[in-house]
């Protein structure tokens, strides 16, 4: 977990990246950019936006090798042990990211390279280095006065309100490749700025793992408890491993299974998916670990809580409380109408 409110701004250094297929040159700043302090604000709100609205997904630098051949954890770490030469080395920056431009789709842009102080992560407080590119230009207006009319002057600029591509490496875990968390606007050019530019990887902790665990589950209660139960079981089950989480500090899933599975049918079943699914979820040999309680506040938010029926009616289900709709939630089937229904008994209705 990341705090950037007491974060500042020690080194800002701004190049432009042209496109390397297009022949749109790199320029390259001399010196690092003196903000001022009614810049200052604006640039970190600018910088840090994205990662405060964007879900927590970090990544670390890997390299088939070894992390030492690895060009932008060298220069992040050469920075780390000498912040003063932040500039010189965004420079090395500047060049790595231009010789990945070379896809036609990619816009050329502004490279800002920050040394930051003062953040927080994992509870540890430590400095950080930002990377973030500007892409996509916006039309806006000024005015100017002349003698007897108001003119209007068509400009061009980025908006503040919107980082296209982002990076944030922090001085933390650096025997595991540092953590990274990054934010990219614009899909069409994902691999270029992941994979060719960072070069990273999911960082398996405790976040990682809480979350492909519950997707898991989720697949499990779509592929398998929906088809042998029905829609009510596959909402239940969800609601009830989605609770186990949130009560639990740590996961064991022996535990698990026993709570959450309501038909021992079920066990064999979840056991032998997991033996089938689990690579694609890197879950293979995982059975305990500490439960992230952001994570689980996160999937929470993703995971349908509705039963959507043909007649357009939604019957919408408790996650906090899913003995609700054991309880007053009955399935069954009207031979007259040769339909299914649901009867929902209540004391009274809610406003």
């Amino acid at each position: 977990m990341i705090n950037l409110f007491s974060a500042q701004i020690e080194s800002l250094s701004i190049h432009r990246i042209g496109n390397k297929s297009k022949a749109e040159g790199l320029f390259v700043s001399q010196d690092p950019y003196p903000l001022s302090d009614e810049l200052t604000p604006l640039v970190k709100e600018f910088f840090f936006k994205s990662f405060r609205e964007k879900e927590e997904n970090y990544y670390k630098f890997e390299h088939e090798a070894d992390l030492e051949f690895h060009t932008l954890f060298g220069l992040a770490k050469k920075i780390f042990d000498n912040p003063s030469a932040t500039h010189l080395l965004s420079e090395e920056i500047a060049k790595h990211l231009y010789a990945q431009s070379e896809h036609p789709h990619i816009k050329a842009g502004e490279l800002y390279v920050v040394h930051l102080d003062n953040v927080l992560i994992d509870n540890n407080k430590t400095d950080a280095i930002g990377i973030f590119k500007s892409e996509l230009k916006q039309d806006f207006l000024q005015f100017r006065e002349s003698a007897s009319n108001l003119e209007m002057i068509l400009e061009q600029g980025i908006n503040l309100n919107k980082l296209d591509k982002g990076a944030l490496i922090f001085n933390h875990k650096e025997d595991e490749g540092y953590k990274v968390l990054s934010v990219d606007s614009n899909r069409y050019d994902t691999k270029y700025w992941l994979e060719n530019f960072l070069g990273v990887e999911a960082f398996e902790d405790d976040n990682f793992y809480t979350k492909k665990y519950l997707k898991f589950c989720q697949d499990f209660a779509k592929d398998v408890v929906l088809p042998a139960e029905d829609k009510k079981e596959e909402v239940l089950f969800m609601n009830r491993a989605v609770n186990h989480f949130a009560k639990n500090d740590a996961f064991e899933e022996t535990a698990f299974v026993n709570e959450v599975l309501g038909n021992p049918d079920l066990i064999p079943e979840f056991k032998h998916y997991k033996s089938e699914q689990a690579p694609k979820y890197k879950i293979e040999d995982l059975t305990e670990f500490p439960i992230s309680n952001k994570a689980v506040s996160a999937s929470r938010k993703k995971i349908k809580n509705v039963i959507s029926l043909d007649t357009n009616i939604q019957i919408k289900m408790d996650f906090i409380n899913p003995e609700s709709a054991e309880k007053f939630v009955e399935k069954g089937w009207d031979e007259e109408k040769q339909m299914y229904y649901y009867l929902v008994y209540f004391n009274k209705e809610e406003l």
